[in-house]
């Protein structure tokens, strides 16, 4: 298969992988948890995972981070654009993708500290 087709499989197959992550932390709680704890979790997760804007914000990374390896790898004398590319890209969207996984956890920890449980971590 040629790098052109594998590229665009690959971070597809990445972005998968860590659509959900960060969603799924389980919270440090000072005390035990309230009845209604579990439920409260259940909905705090699927608020963070509703987050397509976060997805979105992790392709842009990658295509930036493609555009960047791009040019970087015509510079070099010996480089190669489209390696640079590919590269880049995964770079990108590796980055984008923990950002994001990051963004959800808190969103996860916030939701559950607003709806009044003592979430430490």
């Amino acid at each position: 298969m040629k790098p052109m087709q594998i590229a665009p499989l690959f971070l597809t197959t990445l972005l998968g992988a860590c659509a959900n992550m960060g969603a799924d932390v389980d919270p440090v709680l000072d005390g035990a948890p309230t009845a209604q704890f579990q439920s409260d979790l259940s909905a705090c997760r699927s608020l963070a995972r509703s987050q397509s804007q976060l997805d979105q914000e992790t392709m842009a990374a990658a295509a930036i981070g493609a555009g960047i390896g791009g040019l970087l790898g015509k510079a070099d004398e010996n480089g190669d654009a489209l390696g640079g590319a590919v590269v880049g890209a995964a770079t990108g969207a590796a980055a984008g993708a923990s950002e994001a996984s990051d963004t959800r956890k808190d969103i996860v920890l916030n939701c559950l500290r607003g709806r009044g449980h003592a979430v430490v971590n």
